[in-house]
């Protein structure tokens, strides 16, 4: 039999309810096939929370609500996953978000998509509603053997399933006290663990609060180790706004490891900052590493557009080195078809490069674009 108990050490009452797709309190999640048991969040916060998982004996769960990043962020499922949703989004039902998200057992992955406002996403009842995004997030952390092996992050609005498991819900937590609970959590260097320092970044980065700028930029620090930072520069281009595209250049400027550079060219390229772009078109132009040309050249080409295609013309024409003029080639061909497939006809037409010529007719036999069969025609011909 389940019942309240008094944690000792701590000096903390749990009150707990049988929740059964039911909202426990106003910032408690919504809960089906799970229990609940309520109580401050305690200070010093980080030192409570230790307390409470090293007294944890079963498999459980413990979780709070904190201010989400802004964005318009929808953090629930299509399936057992949970799927990120950057946007409006239509949903089944005036409350939940999609369908009940399965804490036990999870996947480990998590699926990201976007909508575009005014898409729909209809549920099995057929009747489909708006959804607003959630102004709070849900951070949950999974215990067993009395050790964190998960870390989740949902929208205040989701039905979770607990799957039977009691989820320890702690009232009160601060922006700040959170942050610095997840980033100690951050740089495990275990392997197996790494699916704790993945969720323990991401959930950092979407917190609505300057603390999650300070923490990303302490864990992007050459100090940390390279995988960390290489996932961190993702979350600054894609939640953190002016302050996170200023981190990456920075990182572009300081960081001397090629993968960590790499990774930072991509997290630019998932900004929405007016900035973004120019930075972009900077190192595609000026970098003076051919592999960072070439991402950026790359990251480029999925955006689109007339100004991007004579920048990647630009580099096929200009760059010095032929691996990056044949990546660029390979960024034509990711274009739309009717902005990329005339581009590519052009440049095996009339370039001086014969490996440029090559791998640009390579890549319309790709296509399998009517004018690129039409071309082939005109040279066998």
């Amino acid at each position: 039999m389940w019942t309240p108990y008094r944690l000792v050490g701590a000096g903390l009452v749990l009150t707990t309810a049988l929740a059964v797709g039911v909202t426990i309190a106003a910032e408690q999640p919504r809960i089906t096939n799970g229990r609940v048991a309520s109580q401050p969040a305690g200070a010093p916060f980080t030192q409570t929370f230790r307390a409470l998982v090293s007294n944890q004996a079963d498999a459980a769960w413990f979780g709070y609500a904190v201010p989400v990043v802004d964005g318009e962020r929808v953090m629930c499922c299509f399936g057992n996953d949970t799927t990120w949703v950057n946007g409006n989004v239509v949903m089944s039902d005036g409350n939940s978000c999609c369908r009940a998200c399965r804490l036990e057992p999870s996947a480990d992955g998590t699926s990201m998509a976007t909508r575009s406002p005014g898409t729909a996403s209809a549920g099995a009842a057929g009747n489909v509603v708006r959804l607003a995004g959630s102004e709070r997030m849900v951070v949950l952390f999974r215990v067993a053997e009395r050790v964190i092996d998960r870390i989740r992050v949902f929208s205040e609005d989701c039905e979770l399933d607990a799957g039977g498991r009691t989820i320890t819900w702690l009232e009160g937590v601060r922006p700040a006290d959170s942050v610095a609970l997840l980033e100690s959590f951050a740089t495990t260097a275990d392997g197996r663990r790494d699916r704790i320092s993945d969720g323990a970044i991401s959930a950092i980065a979407l917190h609505g609060d300057p603390a999650a700028d300070a923490s990303l930029d302490r864990l992007v620090a050459l100090n940390q180790p390279e995988a960390v930072r290489k996932k961190v520069t993702f979350w600054l281009g894609n939640t953190r706004g002016a302050h996170g595209l200023a981190t990456l250049r920075r990182v572009l400027k300081d960081d001397s490891s090629a993968d960590v550079q790499k990774a930072a060219v991509f997290g630019v390229s998932q900004s929405k900052e007016t900035g973004a772009f120019d930075l972009l078109m900077g190192l595609a132009r000026t970098d003076p590493s051919p592999r960072i040309r070439s991402e950026a050249i790359f990251w480029l080409a999925q955006k689109a557009g007339q100004k991007v295609a004579a920048a990647i013309t630009e580099r096929i024409e200009q760059d010095p080195d032929t691996e990056v003029k044949k990546r660029a080639v390979f960024a034509l061909s990711q274009m739309p078809k009717d902005e990329g497939v005339p581009l590519l006809i052009n440049v095996a037409r009339t370039h001086p490069n014969p490996a440029v010529r090559k791998q640009a007719m390579f890549w319309l036999g790709q296509s399998k674009d009517a004018r690129a069969v039409e071309f082939f025609a005109e040279i066998l011909r």
